[in-house]
C-alpha cells in the first residue's frame, strides 16, 4: 500500500484528528481502557500466581496430613467411639500397596496444632515454653526448612537416638546471643531434664508455612523414648507422585487403614486429614480462572473501544462528504479513500492500545515497588507474557481494519456529483 509511505496521508490524518481533538480522546479512551485492564489485571493475576509460589516455595504442594480420630460407626462387633491410632509400620504397609504414594513423613509432637501443651525448656538461666517435634529426615523435603545455621536431622541422628535438636529463630534469640551473631553449633539446651545439642537454626518466612519459629525439631526416635510412646505416631505428611490423583491417594490411604483397624468403609471420622494438594489446586483454579477472566473482560472492552472508532469514522465521513467529493472529482480512486479511512481506524486503534499498554505496565511497576519485600501478603514480581500483549494488538489492529471497513465502504459509496451538492 503506498498510501502509507506518503506524506499527505500522513497528515491528513493528523489534522483530522487535531479537528477533532476532544472526540479523538473520547474515542480512544475505550481501546487505551481495554488495553489498561487486559495488561494491569493479567499482571497482577499472574503476580499473586508468583507469591503463592514463593509462599509454598520448598514445600511439598501434594501433601496429604493424616491423623487418628475416634470411629463413629460400630463395626464388626465394635462399638462406636473407638480410638483409632497411627503406627510406624502402617508407613511400609501404605507404600506396599499405594504405589501413587512417593514418600511418607511420620511426625509426633506437642505444642502447636496438636492441642497438647508446649514442652518447657531453658538454657543458663533462661526459659521458656516452645512446641516440640519429633520427625525423620524426610520430614524436610515435605517442609524445607530454611537454615541459617548447621543442618537438619539425619538419618544417623535417628538411628543413634541421638539427643540433637534444630531450634527455630525464635528460641535461637531467646537462648543465645544473637545480636552478637553468637555461633550455637554444639552448644546445648534443655529439654525436659535432657541436654540437647543443637544442630541447627531455621528461619520461617513471615505469613508462610505451616510451622513457626518457636519450634524445636528432635529425631522421631528420641522423641518417642522421651515420652514412652512405643510405635505409635500422632500424625503422617504424605506426599504422592507428581502425577497422581492426591485425592485419590488420600481415599485408598483411609481405606487402607479402615480395613486394617476393622473400621466401617463409610465410617468418615475414623481418620482425619488435611489434603493440601486439593487445596493447592483450588488456588491454582482460582488464579487460571481469574487470568481468563481478565482476559475476557480486557477483550470485550477493546471490541467495544474499536466499535466505538468505527462510530465516529463514520460521523467523520459523513462531515467530510464534501472533501472526499471533492477528491474523487480529482481523480482519486476509490482504492484510495478507503485506505485512507481504514488507515486512520488503526492509526487510532493502535495508539490507544500502546497508550493503555504503558499505563498498565506503569501500574504493575507501582504495585511491585510497593509489594516488595512484603512476604505477608501473596504477591510478587507482577508479570505480563508480551507475546500475549502483542498478540493482543495484533487482534486490535484487525479489528481495527474489519471494524473501519464501515465507514471506508461508506466513503466509496459517496458519488462525486452528490457530494459536491452537499453543504
Amino acid at each position: 500500500m503506498n498510501i502509507i509511505f506518503k506524506k499527505d496521508t500522513w497528515q491528513e490524518i493528523y489534522y483530522s484528528l487535531r479537528n477533532n481533538k476532544l472526540r479523538t480522546f473520547l474515542t480512544m479512551i475505550g481501546v487505551g481502557w481495554g488495553m489498561f485492564l487486559y495488561v494491569s489485571l493479567l499482571g497482577a493475576a499472574k503476580g499473586m500466581e508468583n507469591g503463592f509460589d514463593k509462599l509454598f516455595s520448598g514445600f511439598a504442594t501434594n501433601s496429604i496430613f493424616l491423623w487418628a480420630q475416634n470411629t463413629s460407626i460400630p463395626y464388626e462387633g465394635f462399638p462406636k467411639g473407638r480410638q483409632m491410632h497411627l503406627h510406624l509400620t502402617d508407613m511400609d504397609m501404605l507404600k506396599r500397596k499405594i504405589s501413587e504414594i512417593d514418600y511418607i513423613s511420620p511426625q509426633n509432637a506437642r505444642g502447636s496444632f496438636t492441642g497438647t501443651p508446649g514442652e518447657a525448656m531453658s538454657r543458663n538461666g533462661k526459659n521458656g515454653t516452645y512446641s516440640l517435634t519429633g520427625d525423620f529426615p524426610v520430614g524436610n523435603k515435605i517442609s524445607e526448612k530454611k537454615l541459617i545455621f548447621g543442618r537438619y536431622i539425619n538419618d544417623a541422628d535417628v538411628s543413634g537416638n541421638k539427643n540433637v535438636a534444630v531450634i527455630g529463630e525464635e528460641i535461637y534469640k531467646n537462648f543465645f546471643d544473637a545480636k552478637k551473631n553468637e555461633n550455637p553449633l554444639g552448644k546445648s539446651i534443655n529439654i525436659k531434664g535432657i541436654f540437647f545439642n543443637v544442630i541447627g537454626v531455621f528461619r520461617v518466612k513471615k505469613g508462610g508455612g505451616f510451622e513457626n519459629d518457636q519450634t524445636v525439631f528432635i529425631p522421631l526416635s528420641t522423641y518417642t523414648k522421651m515420652y514412652n510412646a512405643g510405635d505409635q505416631i500422632d500424625m503422617f505428611a504424605i506426599v504422592s507422585k507428581p502425577n497422581a490423583n492426591v485425592n485419590a491417594v488420600e481415599e485408598n490411604v483411609k481405606l487402607e487403614l479402615k480395613s486394617k483397624n476393622k473400621v466401617s468403609p463409610e465410617d468418615t471420622n475414623a481418620f482425619g486429614s488435611f489434603n493440601l494438594g486439593k487445596e493447592f489446586k483450588k488456588l491454582t483454579g482460582f488464579l487460571t480462572g481469574m487470568q481468563l477472566l481478565t482476559i475476557i473482560v480486557g477483550t470485550l472492552t477493546i471490541l467495544a473501544g474499536v466499535i466505538a472508532i468505527s462510530n465516529i469514522l463514520l460521523i467523520t465521513v459523513k462531515e467530510r462528504t464534501k472533501e472526499i467529493g471533492i477528491r474523487r472529482a480529482l481523480g482519486a480512486k476509490p482504492s484510495e479513500v478507503r485506505n485512507q479511512i481504514l488507515l486512520e481506524s488503526v492509526v487510532i486503534t493502535l495508539s490507544s492500545g500502546l497508550l493503555g499498554f504503558m499505563f498498565g505496565i506503569f501500574v504493575l511497576m507501582i504495585l511491585n515497588m510497593a509489594t516488595q519485600g512484603q512476604d505477608a501478603f501473596p504477591f510478587y514480581n507482577p508479570t505480563v507474557n508480551y507475546g500475549n500483549v502483542f498478540a493482543a494488538l495484533g487482534v486490535m489492529v484487525v479489528l481495527g481494519l474489519i471494524i473501519g471497513m464501515i465507514p471506508a465502504q461508506r466513503a466509496v459509496k459517496i458519488r462525486p456529483i452528490e457530494a459536491l451538492r452537499t453543504e
